[in-house]
């Protein structure tokens, strides 16, 4: 009986292990602009350019809504692109959250690009001075 439980044990946690990611250790990152700020009724167009690690030039598009009334967080939905310095064309669709205090909004959502690769993303966008701090953590790379 002794020798089930220790096997079960052992089970769950290679299991808890093996499924973990470090959200710690970024893989990249870099600084995007905001290069438009459009408002919508209960939304807001924004617009993103800058030069990631990993990922070269890259261009993004979120429609950003709020769930509450003082509009201190919300949903984001998005798409992406990038050409690499080899000048291949990457694309992923953005589906995420955020949370606002004062002018500083932090944005997290997961991508799918369309290579195979799956990152997890952290953006700390600061509205006054119209830049985005981008950090990602590689869940899956393109080859698996």
């Amino acid at each position: 009986m002794k020798i089930i439980i220790f096997l079960i044990t052992l089970l769950i946690t290679l299991n808890f292990n093996s499924f973990s990611q470090d959200l710690s250790q970024p893989t990249g990152g870099g600084t995007l602009d905001i290069v438009l700020v459009s408002p919508g009724e209960d939304y807001s167009i924004m617009n993103f350019e800058g030069d990631i690690t990993g990922y070269g030039s890259v261009y993004v598009k979120f429609k950003v809504a709020s769930i509450n009334t003082s509009k201190t967080s919300g949903t984001l939905d998005g798409q992406a692109r990038t050409i690499l310095e080899d000048g291949t064309l990457l694309s992923t669709p953005l589906k995420g959250t955020w949370k606002r205090s004062g002018a500083l909004v932090k944005f997290y959502f997961t991508d799918a690009i369309n290579n195979g690769a799956m990152n997890f993303v952290m953006w700390d966008v600061n509205i006054l001075e119209k830049k985005a701090e981008v950090k990602y953590v590689e869940l899956h790379n393109a080859d698996n």
